[in-house]
Formats: structure tokens, sequence, C-alpha cells
């Protein structure tokens, strides 16, 4: 309403004024509803006991690998200021934790039949994926917060005090980031196209499996002779250890964005495909 009395007041009003007003509190009102599906989504992963076990058990994996498991994960046994070993983990403990974050997303909303009430609504397919997506991506950011106080732990045990690459630490952090957003992005695909959790449970981790280090595998068949790097880059895992290193490369960034670009369409098309 302010807006609409702000441009009345102009002396130069005339329907141009009209018409960016209205597409201003009509871009505002879709906002607030997405915003108000992204709470409803994210308190339905807390209102039951998914969202609390996908981050305890994240937490205590990567905690027994790093400091109570003797191995080369061991902080106390490799010798280093590190935690390398939690970016070799995590990838592997998000293969099955995402999958089981995200697989409700639009199974559920499939197997109730609410899915027909939620695209009617006055929201485009894009901003109730977006929504979705964004809840689910939440879910994981909390899980991986905590982890925060494994560097400042090492940070402080360090001889001297701060012996860590610091640099190093906060790339793979952004890479492991990107990496999980890779996995919700499949996680919502997989998730509209069946309704059943279970069936969407499975297919996500195996799709994530393939996108994550399938292509090195396949890289290396002697088949594809010098195009073997090519296909290797195809993969997460090439740019998740290439941005691991602390240089942050706009190729890799271009990478992330497009996986989960197409995921995200891919998903668009998926609820698209009900009309045809």
């Amino acid at each position: 309403m302010l807006v609409f009395i702000y441009f009345f007041s102009l002396k130069t009003f005339n329907f141009t004024n009209f018409q960016l007003a209205f597409l201003f509190v009509t871009f505002a009102q879709n906002r607030k509803k997405m915003f108000v599906l992204f709470k409803k989504e994210l308190s339905s992963f807390f209102s039951s006991l998914t969202g609390y076990i996908a981050i305890i058990v994240f937490l205590v994996l990567t905690g027994l690998f790093l400091w109570v498991f003797p191995g080369d994960f061991n902080i106390f046994e490799n010798g280093f200021s590190s935690i390398e070993g939690l970016f070799i983990i995590a990838p592997w403990v998000f293969l099955f934790l995402i999958p089981a974050i995200t697989m409700r997303l639009f199974s559920e909303e499939n197997k109730t039949g609410t899915i027909e009430l939620l695209l009617t609504k006055p929201l485009s397919d894009y901003k109730i994926i977006l929504a979705k997506y964004l809840a689910g991506l939440t879910v994981v950011l909390f899980a991986l917060l905590p982890t925060l106080v494994y560097f400042l732990s090492v940070y402080l045990l360090g001889n001297p005090v701060g012996n860590i690459d610091v640099g190093g630490t906060w790339g793979s952090y952004i890479g492991l980031f990107f990496l999980a957003a890779i996995y919700v992005a499949i996680g919502v695909f997989t998730s509209s196209l069946t309704d059943n959790q279970i069936v969407a449970f499975i297919f996500s981790m195996i799709l994530s499996f393939i996108v994550y280090i399938g292509f090195d595998f396949i890289s290396g068949l002697d088949f594809w002779g010098g195009s073997s790097y090519f296909v290797s880059k195809l993969g997460i895992n090439f740019h998740y250890s290439s941005i691991s290193r602390g240089v942050i490369d706009s190729r890799d960034l271009i990478y992330f964005i497009s996986v989960i670009s197409l995921f995200m369409f891919a998903t668009k098309l998926k609820l698209e495909s009900r009309k045809w």
C-alpha cells in the first residue's frame, strides 16, 4: 500500500509508474509466499526427527573418524594440523544422509495427492522447487556449521598456534558446501519422480554416487584414450578436489552452479509433465 501511495504522490505519475508499482508488490508477495513454503518445509524437518538425526549422525560419524578411531583420518595420529579427513569422509557420509533428507520433499506430496494443490498456488514451479531445495540445503548447512569446532580445535592445538592451512581449509569448506548443494538438487529431482520415499532415497544415492565419483571410474577405461581427462572433469570429484586446494577457480564454480541448475530444470520438467 505504501508503494502505491508513493507513486500516486509523484507529479509525473503515469501508467508506467502504476505498472512498476504493481510488479513490485506482486514480486514482494511471491517472495513472501515462497518464504512461507520454505519455512513450512524447514519446520517439517525439525518437527520430526529427520533433521536432528541427520545432523547428529553426520557429526558423530565425522567426529569419531577424526578424533577417536585410529587410522589415517585421525588428527592425533597423522601428526599434521589439518582436518583434511573431514573433507574426505563428508562426501561419503552425505551420500546417505542427504538422500534421507530430500526423499520426502516431493514424494510425500505425490503420495498424499497434495502436489496438485501445491501446484495450484500462485507460485511458479521454479519458486516451489527453490523453496523445497533451500529448505533441504539449510538442514545440510546446519550440519556443517558445528564442524567449525573441529577447525578451531586444530587451530588452537597446532604448534605453533594457528599452524594450519587456513586458505585450503576454507576452500575445502566451500567445495563441500557446493558438493552438498548438488546432492540436494539430485535429491529434489529424484523425489519428484516417485511417490515412494525409499525408491527416491535409493535412486538419489545411486545418482549422487555416479555424479560424484562414477566419472572417475569411467574415465579409467581404455575406451576413452586421450579423452579420459575430459570425462573425469564431468564428475564432482574433479572440481571438488580442485577447489579444496584453496584456489577458487571460476570454472569450478560454473560447474557446480551448472549441475545444480540442470537438476533443478529437470525437476521443473517433471512437474510440468503432469500437464502433458
